[in-house]
């Protein structure tokens, strides 16, 4: 075999690898968005341990645009709640859902005036290992202490949340700007700190991703053009590979969050966050 054969053989598996590393990215994306365990924190860790061969800038986008997947899940799992020109609603159903996205809406204010401009600041000094970690422990910690302490929900229904309710859920929202601790995570400790079911705590800040995820791959997308210009072409592959992982497993991930919350708590994320965050402390201290 020559020499350009041998190259050319090598270079081909190397895009296989990275394809592969598209695969599981997705699929970390995919179940990690919506289980209250950081999406963004289990995406870097991965990245720590076995990177992609692409470009550091490159993978900032890529984490973020195959959100889209994730968000695409939501929308297709829930379109006939979420559309309120639906033929099959009448006047109150109609109301009821505009009602909903007037809620969402209140509850992206905060991340809009303080999240975005916050993320900007700290995505460039909080993304390291340890402090993945130690938000972690942290609101694994959080997870279990509320849960024990948890009372009667008075909201039970998406109909019971209130605007300002989801205006406070929106401002814990504002927390995940830290890597690691979870958007998810976040808001639904939030809403079950403010009174609602883990289901509607679980349903609303389904919703409240879609347009704060989206902005937030816009204007990534639109900061990397800006500086990087357009994708190449393995690049478009990869995010296309992982942004389609990413739909397919959170179509499962949302199924079975919400599958399991009907008749369990959250303490076993809090478990594994802290399993995770000792975890990760150990191997980036002694083995990496």
């Amino acid at each position: 075999m020559c020499k350009g054969e041998k190259e050319k053989r090598r270079k081909e598996l190397m895009d296989f690898i990275e394809v592969i590393k598209a695969v599981i990215l997705g699929i970390i994306q995919g179940i990690t968005e919506w289980l209250p365990i950081s999406s963004t924190g289990h995406l870097i860790l991965f990245d720590n341990i076995w990177p992609m061969a692409s470009s550091p800038e490159f993978f900032e986008v890529f984490k973020v645009v195959i959100q889209f997947g994730s968000i695409l899940a939501v929308l297709v799992l829930f379109f006939d709640k979420l559309n309120p020109f639906s033929p099959k609603k009448g006047y109150r159903d109609k109301k009821e859902t505009f009602d909903l996205w007037k809620k969402v809406v209140a509850g992206c204010i905060p991340i809009v005036i303080v999240g975005l401009p916050l993320d900007m600041i700290l995505e460039d000094y909080l993304s390291g290992v340890y402090v993945i970690a130690a938000t972690l422990i942290l609101y694994g910690i959080a997870f279990i202490v509320i849960e024990s302490r948890a009372s009667v929900p008075s909201m039970n229904t998406l109909q019971d949340l209130t605007y300002k309710t989801a205006f406070f859920i929106g401002c814990f929202q504002v927390l995940a700007a830290i890597p690691g601790t979870s958007r998810s995570g976040a808001t639904i400790l939030g809403a079950v700190l403010l009174g609602c079911s883990r289901y509607v705590a679980s349903e609303f800040s389904f919703f409240l991703a879609v347009p704060v995820m989206a902005g937030a791959s816009g204007l990534k997308l639109l900061k990397y053009f800006l500086k990087e210009g357009m994708f190449s072409g393995p690049e478009w592959f990869l995010l296309i590979i992982g942004t389609l992982v990413s739909f397919i497993v959170s179509i499962f991930a949302i199924r079975l969050l919400l599958g399991y919350i009907r008749n369990h708590d959250f303490k076993v994320f809090g478990v594994y966050r802290i399993i995770l965050g000792i975890v990760v402390i150990i191997y980036f201290t002694f083995l990496a």
